[in-house]
């Protein structure tokens, strides 16, 4: 989250229902006050969501904890929640690690199912279901989340004689990961000197795996990454462009891929919606107007997180309000205009915000249309204990190995299958 993206006017969140103010309710005269604790820049600070909260509830105060890293904030959120002490009132959770939440934590959150403000059929039925128990309690309300486009170089098509208008380029490899792969292959051809038609084999697989129905974990919670088909097509496609010279050979979110963007490297990259403010911001003012977003060949999530409330929290009542008033869809809409956290309340999506969004930066693309057909079309796919570790090691144990020293896709697809069961005590 936190994805700078232009979509438009966005004016002030809209008042949800008004509460009773319930002023001085800490019994001394002064506001009650809640602690927001994420990692990143979720973007509610930013966008002056907790300014308006606090106008409408003059009774409220709020405070935001931020660590950078989530590898780093995960570890102590787990740490903190098993001492029941140290906890933020509200507190962000990655999507990659939320199985692993609702699995052993749910006797230490609240169940917010019933909070003031929260509408079940406003999300989107799968990331609902993310944060559900079997028993029916919803332990997390969602966020963002990472709907799937492609994001291309209109200049470097040109040169490579390729189409450059967004429906045209996205008919090339509409419906299959493998026609991707042959427009790779005519890029190349023609490619301008110096330019890969891809960032990385790396990004190719987690594009590739987002949209699979049965990924790292199957319904039961059980590990099926060595055995799953989906997993192995996505990693053989991978492996393929890096074989084929069609990567820039990066590894994603380093200092060598930031100037990449900014030396115009690369053709495209896999485009969830909070990639486009990574761009922009990477690339430069340069490469306005070069860029432009179509679809990708097959939808897929990339991205997203929740918000929970610790049953040890001394306000979880106005915890939970304030959680359920942050996901709320005209929240959620405004938070994609003015940070471009594209919303997981499918509700949100009739919204102007969304329906009006274009992006001036990729020469207007359409991106609240866009990004919301492709969420529509994300198939619903469990989601496991370790997903984010298992990913993790994936991407950089095997498959850039693959990428940048030339190691057989199938010696690397056993060395990350080994530092799996290694890094999970199997």
């Amino acid at each position: 989250m936190g994805a700078a993206l232009s979509a438009g006017c966005a004016t002030d969140p809209p008042e949800p229902s008004p509460v009773p103010v319930r002023e001085h309710v800490d019994g001394a005269g002064r506001p009650i006050t809640l602690t927001v604790g994420v990692f990143g820049e979720f973007g509610y600070q930013e966008a002056g969501l907790y300014d308006a909260y606090m106008r409408l509830r003059p009774d409220v105060e709020i405070r935001q904890t931020s660590l950078t890293r989530n590898d780093v904030y995960y570890p102590q959120l787990l740490t903190h929640l098993t001492a029941g002490s140290g906890l933020a009132d509200v507190q962000a959770v990655e999507g990659g690690n939320i199985a692993e939440v609702v699995d052993t934590q749910a006797g230490r959150l609240d169940d917010l199912r019933s909070a003031p403000g929260v509408d079940e059929n406003a999300f989107l039925p799968w990331k609902w279901a993310q944060a559900t128990t079997p028993d029916g309690r919803t332990l997390g309300l969602g966020t963002d989340i990472g709907p799937l486009a492609l994001c291309y170089r209109k200049d470097h098509f040109a040169a490579a004689g390729l189409p450059t208008d967004r429906k045209a380029v996205g008919r090339l490899w509409a419906g299959d990961w493998r026609k991707y792969e042959e427009a790779g292959r005519r890029f190349a051809e023609r490619a301008p000197r110096g330019v890969a038609f891809t960032d990385s084999a790396s990004g190719v697989f987690a594009a590739a795996v987002s949209g699979a129905p049965v990924r790292y974990y199957d319904a039961h919670g059980d590990l099926v990454v060595a055995t799953n088909p989906y997993v192995r097509a996505a990693w053989d496609l991978a492996a393929g462009f890096a074989r084929q010279g069609l990567t820039a050979r990066l590894q994603q979110f380093t200092p060598d891929w930031d100037q990449a963007f900014a030396r115009g490297s690369f053709a495209t990259i896999a485009c969830p919606a909070w990639m486009l403010g990574y761009i922009q911001d990477k690339a430069g003012p340069t490469a306005r107007g070069r860029w432009d977003v179509t679809v990708s060949p097959r939808p897929g999530n990339w991205g997203g997180s929740f918000l929970v409330v610790p049953s040890a929290g001394r306000r979880r009542a106005e915890a939970a309000r304030l959680a359920a008033w942050l996901t709320a869809p005209e929240q959620q809409a405004l938070l994609f205009a003015r940070r471009g956290a594209f919303p997981s309340a499918s509700a949100a999506y009739r919204l102007p915000e969304v329906t009006d969004a274009r992006h001036p930066y990729f020469g207007d693309a359409p991106t609240g249309p866009l990004f919301a057909a492709a969420a529509r079309g994300v198939p619903p796919a469990p989601v496991g204990p370790k997903d984010g570790l298992v990913h993790q090691i994936l991407s950089d144990t095997g498959m850039l190995q693959v990428d940048q020293t030339g190691r057989s896709p199938d010696s690397a697809w056993r060395a990350a299958m080994k530092a799996i069961d290694n890094a999970l005590d199997r």
